[in-house]
């Protein structure tokens, strides 16, 4: 692939995600980035004394012979971060050459000043596993922060007219991006590279993803202070998880009904699946299954009036089934490698394989309490474990489903039997089968050991599943 580009350079702040930007950038073949390269205090990193054979002495003397010897590294094409505060010779430098291709990285921020608060405070600039964070609260100071963002907007101004005015673009990555490894193949694409990146690095982890209410001391004077306006949108939930596809093959067709039942993995799929065969009197291998996207678009033309629908199970029951499914069983349809890793790697209290029949209500207890513990830190991004789809946010695999096409209708479990009934009135089915109840696997069930706690933690843990969609506390 040829490319016009001979560097780059990445404009980004502290906090914003640059360190797991670099990370993924230096694991493509044909990309380097050296860090903080023109950081006032340091080359490169805290921790090294030269870049290329620049050592700091000479690049503080001449910050022209390190661009030039990063833009002729052989075999590579070299680039670096820049910060609003690094050396200011540098920035012209690298606006007015049209072969420095120019990557933005932004993020939130309220967010990144509560972040670079909270790692002053704990002194963790850095986490690659969730086992050795380090818990503080930001003190909020209304004249910092402003300062802070006054510094940041005018950086972004001074950045977008020079660009504008250079006739030049830039490739603008947000936050919120960086979990996407096809955002990392754009940029790869963009600077002419030719390699791609099966999956991204999952070394660096996500610091503080709770909301800003959370991580706040004085959360109500950072409230009164944007009180006038909501321009960083501080309500919302801060959401980690992979981006999801539609996963079309795993859409589910009527036999002659004109509906498509979308699974949200981990709700009552067997169930919806038996009673979509049963409206027609066929069983579940007459459905439609594993199609294509243009399979679906051909069944939608051709069944005229039809109707998508998926269903959703309370946040608590979803991931107590999928934990008695795939954690706590040994056996069929376990999760065996997952399950040994989350005991030996995060202690969870399981018992020996073979012996999950023995355990009592308060072991089986301590145990999905555990496992609930681990889920807040694998859907915030901080573990080296998948995002399961059985216990991804519905949120999530909703917009998923988006990237094709949204369901007509989003069902609860807890009123399935009158909402399926209504559905199929409304394709044309006088009469209906009833949808049978979701069977229970394992020896305890939720109402067993339910409690405050046991929802307060999956409250904490699935907020924004709570949060859209209306949920409340779990009832039998």
């Amino acid at each position: 692939m040829t490319t016009r580009f001979t560097s780059f350079v990445v404009f980004a702040e502290m906090r914003t995600g640059s360190n797991f930007l670099e990370a993924n950038l230096n694991a493509f073949d044909g990309i380097a980035c050296h860090g903080e390269a023109f950081n006032p205090h340091f080359i490169g990193y805290p921790n090294t004394t030269q870049i290329l054979g620049v050592d700091q002495a000479a690049r503080d003397m001449e910050p022209a012979a390190l661009l030039r010897a990063i833009k002729h590294e052989q075999g590579v094409m070299g680039g670096f971060r820049y910060f609003h505060d690094h050396d200011p010779r540098v920035l012209d430098l690298v606006l007015d050459d049209p072969n420095c291709a120019k990557i933005i990285l932004t993020r939130n921020p309220v967010e990144s000043y509560v972040s670079w608060k909270i790692a002053q405070a704990t002194g963790q600039w850095k986490l690659t596993d969730m086992k050795a964070r380090k818990a503080a609260k930001a003190d909020f100071v209304p004249a910092e922060f402003e300062a802070h963002l006054e510094a940041l907007q005018n950086f972004q101004l001074l950045l977008m007219n020079r660009l504008q005015t250079s006739g030049q673009t830039a490739f603008y990555v947000a936050y919120e991006d960086l979990q996407s490894v096809e955002v990392m193949n754009g940029i790869a694409a963009y600077l002419g590279v030719a390699d791609r990146l099966e999956g991204l690095d999952k070394n660096l982890k996500k610091q503080n993803p709770s909301p800003l209410s959370e991580k706040v001391s004085n959360y109500a004077l950072l409230e009164q202070t944007l009180s006038r306006l909501d321009r960083f949108d501080l309500t919302r939930t801060p959401n980690f998880e992979p981006r999801r596809g539609p996963n079309v093959p795993g859409y589910v067709a009527g036999v002659r009904a004109p509906l498509i039942f979308m699974p949200a993995a981990g709700g009552p799929d067997q169930e919806v699946r038996r009673w979509l065969a049963a409206l027609d009197g066929q069983k579940q291998n007459a459905l439609g299954k594993k199609m294509t996207q243009k399979e679906l678009r051909q069944w939608k033309r051709q069944n005229v009036g039809h109707r998508s629908f998926t269903v959703l199970r309370h946040p608590l029951a979803r991931a107590h089934e999928v934990f008695c499914h795939r954690i706590m069983n040994a056996g069929q349809g376990s999760y065996l490698q997952l399950r040994r890793t989350l005991v030996r790697r995060y202690k969870l209290p399981l018992p020996e394989e073979g012996q999950e029949n023995d355990i009592d209500l308060a072991s089986h207890r301590a145990c999905f309490i555990a496992f609930l513990t681990f889920l807040k830190g694998n859907l915030a991004g901080q573990t080296a474990i998948r995002v399961d789809p059985e216990w991804a946010t519905q949120a999530q695999v909703v917009q998923g489903f988006g990237e094709f096409t949204l369901p007509d209708l989003i069902l609860r479990e807890e009123g399935l039997a009158a909402h399926l009934d209504s559905l199929a009135k409304e394709v044309g089915y006088t009469e209906a089968p009833r949808v049978a109840p979701a069977s229970h696997r394992g020896n305890f069930t939720l109402e067993d050991f339910y409690d405050a706690e046991i929802e307060s933690l999956c409250a904490d843990v699935y907020q924004r599943d709570y949060m859209m969609f209306g949920y409340g506390p779990w009832r039998a």
